[in-house]
């Protein structure tokens, strides 16, 4: 891995010693600068669980992907500069009240002189590190965010505009590797019950809010405003992504 051109492709400038100040700014300079996407899988391309192949990727073909890639070549740079870092398998929550298989989601640890939460590939979701053993609740770009236990597993859940505790998913301590989320992520990109297969969809954290392009509909979120536009054709789709995320494949 080539650190400085990694941390030239999100933006980076400052201190490279292991601190939760320079774990929290690079932890929102990748979420600003590399999107969450799935669409190598739409255009036939085989993500493969390699983390040379993610760097290739994202720092130098300028892509994004999923949480396997994002966290997985995340880990790999944070390792790099010196941090101590755990893959974890997470079990993402469900509409039904349970959660997916393990290893459906990708989640890192981080151990400083405390324990922290890191992902930069859920889509949206937190924006800094959270502190693992920190009960009460945690406000992140003013959504609230808490880490509980239950059944032997630590839940993360995001207060929702109704007034609830909203799961987003559980996950254990256990270090895992990444070949272990081999399965899940062959599942992930072929299996017509995987919402991954659905459709196309790139989203990125912005300085004001969040920009997310899918099949159907352009969502722009700046502030407290939220402004949508309709997709109608894949020429629409293309021009799109080009304006907001600066990719083309012609």
């Amino acid at each position: 891995m080539e650190t400085a051109s990694y941390l030239k492709r999100i933006r980076y400038q400052g201190s490279l010693q292991p601190s939760i100040g320079v774990l929290r700014k690079l932890h929102r300079r990748h979420l600003l600068s590399v999107p969450f996407e799935n669409l190598d899988i739409h255009l036939g391309k085989q993500i493969i669980l390699d983390k040379e192949v993610f760097y290739d990727k994202i720092v130098r073909d300028r892509r994004g992907g999923y949480c396997y890639e994002l966290n997985g070549c995340f880990a790999w740079l944070l390792r790099e500069l010196g941090f101590k870092v755990s893959m974890l398998s997470a079990r993402v929550a469900t509409k039904n009240g349970g959660f997916t298989p393990d290893f459906d989601h990708m989640t890192l640890l981080v151990r400083l002189k405390e324990p922290w939460l890191v992902d930069v590939g859920f889509g949206d979701s937190f924006t800094e590190p959270k502190q693992l053993e920190v009960t009460s609740w945690q406000v992140d770009n003013g959504k609230s965010y808490r880490i509980a236990r239950k059944n032997g597993e630590r839940v993360l859940s995001r207060w929702d505009e109704i007034g609830v505790w909203d799961p987003q998913y559980s996950f254990t301590l256990r270090s895992r590797k990444l070949a272990d989320f081999d399965a899940r992520n062959r599942y992930q990109q072929s299996s017509p019950m995987s919402h991954f297969t659905q459709g196309r969809l790139i989203s990125k954290l912005t300085p004001t809010g969040r920009v997310t392009l899918s099949q159907r509909k352009l969502i722009v979120t700046s502030g407290e405003q939220r402004r949508e536009y309709v997709v109608n054709n894949p020429k629409r789709f293309d021009r799109l992504l080009g304006k907001h995320f600066h990719l083309s494949f012609e």
